[in-house]
Order: structure tokens, then sequence, then C-alpha cells
């Protein structure tokens, strides 16, 4: 199996006992004689997995295990997974080690299958937690963190330290989807998350935030001679690479626009310089676009009359550009509020019919496996349902769906949608859907029906 054991006894007799059976299966041991030695071996080593003693001198093993827990998070490391061991047959002491956050217990003297089927049962979920919690904070298409995990660590960096925060948006990216499909525009974007790479220091930040919309948070950098020559080489290399695969003639003006907000000892908080951000975007993408704009405190946004026409075009543009999703609108619980009042105004006025669902999710499974599923079936609704239909995760399990002109005739087809794109998946048999649904009907002027 290849798997890299640390092994921590005061012992002798188990630590040659441990060596030996795992060595017998090619696991390459490292045998330690104290939790000190532990701690000082994990500076410089990373093994799979530590099987610990409990019942050493100086430090015990539940002592050590804190110690090693707390310099992991100290230095940024994911949590090596622990087995305790013990010669006794105490379940008050399996239990003080489990609710430790121990990975599993094993008694001495050793049973060879027992040990090595404990060993790797838990590198193999380890292994496995890691992934799904990689799939849940990284963007499967760029590599970036996705909106959540990159929002949440460049709101951390805005608070810790100074810098420029950075909203990078493709310029007439919708174009390469209608003239070349989507398969052409995730190329596209592939290609551009490679050039950011290039361009960006280990310290940098980057993440997704929308369709063809990038945030990034640059520690240090406060001058507009660095945001300019950031935007010149991304739209050169840019432009570069939409040749390679689209053709020198793909006859789009592909490039990219930039919004920067610089922040300082007063200005921390990251909400309000991402608006800044955005805000100076617009005006990069307002004076032409393939450009860049750092927010100023103070400057107008007035227009003149005579070019309030050009205005009301470049806003349509813009608008148009970050609203081109496949399927139905995910939204948060504001703006879920928002549009769910702006339908009930409408119909009010215009009369009309929409259906309301409440989907529940249940299963055996739990923790991260059990979110990611609830994760995955968000997903089936939005590239399922219509882009006039909106969702909201409205509990970890639930998720409310509003399906505007859509008569309750018509639901039993959508459900049976749903449910045939999420058994595609593999999930119908492990998760529990359960909905409820009810008709939102207006006539003309607000009489309810």
């Amino acid at each position: 199996m290849g798997y890299w054991i640390a092994v921590v006894d005061d012992e002798p007799f188990s630590l040659t006992n441990a060596k030996n059976l795992l060595r017998e299966e090619n696991m390459r041991v490292s045998c330690l004689r104290s939790g000190n030695d532990l701690l000082e071996f994990i500076i410089n080593h990373t093994p799979d997995l530590i099987l610990l003693d409990i019942l050493m001198p100086d430090m015990d093993g539940f002592e050590t295990y804190r110690a090693l827990r707390q310099y992991e998070e100290d230095n940024g490391m994911s949590p090596i997974p622990v087995i305790f061991l013990t010669g006794e047959n105490n379940s008050e002491t399996e239990r003080r080690g489990l609710k430790a956050g121990a990975s599993d217990f094993i008694h001495k003297p050793f049973d060879k299958d027992i040990l090595i089927k404990r060993i790797r049962n838990t590198i193999d979920n380890s292994k496995m937690i890691e992934s799904l919690t990689e799939e849940v904070t990284i963007d499967r298409l760029t590599g970036f963190l996705n909106k959540a995990s990159g929002t949440e660590k460049v709101s951390e960096l805005c608070r810790e330290t100074t810098g420029a925060l950075v909203i990078m948006d493709l310029d007439n990216f919708k174009l390469v989807n209608d003239l070349y499909g989507h398969d052409m525009g995730d190329r596209v974007l592939v290609a551009f998350s490679g050039i950011v790479r290039l361009n960006v220091r280990a310290d940098d930040v980057v993440c997704r935030i929308g369709g063809d919309e990038f945030m990034a948070f640059f520690p240090g950098l406060y001058d507009e001679d660095s945001v300019a020559s950031l935007t010149g080489r991304l739209n050169g290399q840019l432009m570069k690479e939409a040749e390679i695969l689209m053709g020198e003639d793909y006859g789009i003006p592909l490039g990219i626009s930039v919004g920067a907000a610089f922040s300082d000892e007063h200005m921390r908080d990251h909400q309000i310089l991402f608006r800044y951000a955005d805000s100076a975007l617009y005006e990069a993408k307002r004076s032409g676009r393939h450009g860049y704009c750092i927010y100023e405190s103070g400057v107008s946004t007035e227009k003149n009359e005579e070019d309030i026409g050009d205005e009301l075009t470049r806003i349509t543009q813009i608008m148009s550009e970050r609203t081109g999703g496949k399927g139905a609108l995910l939204l948060g619980q504001d703006a879920f509020s928002w549009n769910y009042r702006f339908i009930e105004r409408f119909f009010s006025r215009y009369g009309g019919v929409a259906d309301r669902i409440l989907f529940s999710l249940s299963s055996d499974e739990t923790g991260i496996i059990f979110s990611e599923m609830v994760s995955e079936f968000g997903s089936v609704l939005v590239n399922t349902l219509r882009k006039s239909d909106i969702i909201i995760q409205w509990q970890q399990n639930m998720y409310f769906v509003v399906l505007p002109m859509l008569s309750p005739d018509n639901e039993a087809g959508v459900i049976n949608r749903i449910m045939k794109a999420w058994t595609a998946l593999g999930y119908k048999d492990r998760v529990k859907i359960d909905y409820a649904a009810s008709v939102l009907r207006k006539d003309r002027y607000g009489t309810a029906k």
C-alpha cells in the first residue's frame, strides 16, 4: 500500500512488533519513543497516519494529541489521522480518546489483520474527506477557490493586512458562448485561469465569484502601476490564448476589465472594498473595456444628457454579460425575498400563476458527505429548471423553489424531470427526497384565486 506510518510508544517491544507487522505490508515505518519526539518529527515530516500510545511518561497520548493538533492549526497543516494504542480494556479511555477526535482505537498486543484493516480504513476515509472538502471549497472548472470559500479567505486577509481587492471580468465573454458554444466558453475560462496563475504571487488569493467574474486580493499591493501592468499582461496573454483556441479570425473583442480598491489601516471591511472595486469595474467597462480603474472616493458619477443613451446601452451590455447563466437562479435570502415580492406585486397588477415547491432531503449519511449530496441536489435544480425560476436553500437540507407562470397541471412533469436528473447522479438510494407544493395564483388587480 506504500503508506507512511509513525508509531509513537515508549515500549521497545511494542515499537518493534508494530514495525515488523507494518513492514510486512510494504509500509514505511518511523518509530518514535515519546510525544516530544513526535512533535519534533512532524516539523519536517508528514506521515499518512500516526499510531499513538496513550500511556507514556512525561507527556501522555492525550496531551501529545492536543499539542499535535495545535501545531497543525498554527502552521496551516491538514490534520494527520491518529489511532490511539492502549493496553487497557477500558471503555472510558476509549470514549475520552474518540471524543478528543482520534480516528480509532487499537488494543495491544496487536492482531495483524485488525491493525492493517483499521489503518487502511482510517487513511482511506481521511483521504475521502480531504477530497470532499476540496470539492466543497474549490471551483471545479478553474481550480480557484469558489465564491463562498474565496470570500471567507479574502475577508480574513482584508482584516489582517493592507493590499488591493481586485475584481476581474471578461469582456464580451457571452459572445463566446453564443457563437462557439459553452464548451468553448469553458475552455476559455480554463485558459484564463492558467494565465492568472502565471501572473500572481504565492500569497495572492484568487477566487471565481461568477460565470466569468473573478475576485482577488493582493497583499502589499497599493500602487496604480502594478494594477495597470497586471491588466496589460492579462489582456495580452488572453488574446494569444483566444487565437489558439478559436483561430486568428475568431472575431470577438474578448478581453479583461479590472476594478480595484486599496485597503489601508482605516478601511479593512471586505464588503465595502468589494463595493468600491465593483464600482471601479463598472467605470472600466464604461470607459471602453480591456482596461482598469481604481476606486477613488468623491469621483462624480453624473452623466451628461447627450451621452445618456450611450450609457443605457453600456449598462444593458454589462448586465447581460453578468446574468448569462444556463439555468435557474440559486439566490441568497435577500435576493430571493426581493424577487419573490416582485413576483407577488407583478401578479397583483397583471395576474398570474406560480408553482411553489419545498424539497426536503434526508439520509443516513452525515456531515460533509451529506452536505455534498445536498449541494449536488441544488445543482440539479439549477440545471434542470428554467432561467425564470428562482431557488433558495432554505435550511441545510431544504430547497424552496418558485416557478412563475407554471400551472399545477405541469408540476408532475417538472418533478419527474428533476428526479430523473438526480437518479442519473447515483444518489437515489442514498438520499430520500420529500416535497410539498402550493400555488400562488392571482387575477388581475390582485384578486386571489
